[in-house]
């Protein structure tokens, strides 16, 4: 049975989830004696896909003539500048409530895509310092993005006044906070500092507490706090409901790209004889989410200014 805080399903069922990397270079630990149990396709590291023995990956870069995860790749390089560009239009909005506290968000997702672009590309060899290093850095900025998004909604009930100190000083310090707490935990699960907040004192389970607790359910309640505190000032607050189909509809795309990892990888993988998987897709509807957010701001601030102004 599954216990809570186990990886090893998933990273044998779930072709190119990135926070695997983190207990391959687990099981290489010498002072284990336990590197035999990587067999299959995550035998050999120089040519192993993302995963720990999974049924299905897509092997590293140049490997019998692989691309590597080249759909991802390119999803990734597109989203850059989609994001780029509605960063941009946030940035037109001078006036708007919240620009600051939404830019930051905005910059933090961005972020994230060159280093999703390495860590589930395969394109390093697993195992590796680099390797780790990159997806522990990745997982501390998912873990800080998600701070992020329910930082614009506290800032969206008007409390404190936006782009003040008394807003961004809270905003960074737990970014702060969040981004070392998620970059340890994922750093202690890779290589071992200690077994508190590493990984299990018995490395074969593959499993570690904090870090699915910081990568997985922090992010999805940090995502339902949002929803909720958005509908309540939309709904009661500003008493509209045009807004709430972007909101909606970003919701909607969210959990898409989340069935996109765990149901269509595997699927995709075996159907392309492991040259894509779902990662891509997610990669599409998490990039669409972040821009049906913008459109939301966009159209409950819209009253705030004037946009001549700004041309």
């Amino acid at each position: 049975m599954t216990r809570f805080g186990d990886f090893g399903g998933i990273c044998s069922n779930t072709p190119s989830y990135t926070w695997c990397n983190l207990f391959y270079r687990q099981l290489e630990n010498p002072k284990f004696n336990i590197s035999n149990l990587l067999t299959g396709l995550s035998a050999n590291s120089s040519t192993a896909p993302v995963g720990i023995n999974p049924t299905c990956g897509i092997a590293r870069v140049g490997s019998n003539g692989s691309l590597g995860n080249i759909a991802n790749i390119l999803v990734c390089a597109l989203s850059i500048i989609v994001v780029v560009g509605v960063l941009f239009m946030a940035e037109r909005r001078k006036a708007a409530v919240g620009r600051v506290e939404l830019r930051n968000m905005l910059v933090l997702y961005l972020l994230t895509l060159p280093f999703q672009l390495i860590t589930n590309g395969s394109l390093l060899e697993q195992g590796s310092t680099g390797l780790v290093v990159l997806t522990a850095i990745h997982a501390a900025l998912v873990a800080t993005l998600f701070w992020a998004l329910l930082a614009n909604a506290l800032v969206s009930l008007q409390v404190v006044e936006d782009g003040t100190m008394s807003s961004l000083a809270p905003f960074f310090i737990f970014s702060l906070v969040v981004f070392i707490a998620t970059l340890y935990v994922s750093l202690d699960t890779a290589l071992g500092f200690t077994t508190v907040l590493g990984p299990s004192s018995n490395p074969i389970e593959l499993r570690s507490i904090p870090l699915f607790v910081l990568t997985s359910i922090w992010p999805g309640i940090a995502a339902l706090v949002y929803f909720a505190i958005m509908m309540f000032i939309i709904l009661r607050m500003l008493k509209e409901t045009r807004p709430t189909l972007f909101y909606i509809l970003a919701a909607v795309c969210f959990i898409f790209s989340q069935l996109a990892w765990f149901l269509l990888g595997k699927v995709l993988c075996t159907a392309s004889s492991s040259k894509i998987d779902g990662s891509f897709i997610a990669t599409i509807l998490e990039t669409a989410t972040i821009v049906l957010l913008f459109y939301g701001w966009k159209s409950i601030t819209e009253g705030d200014w004037d946009d001549k102004l700004y041309l």
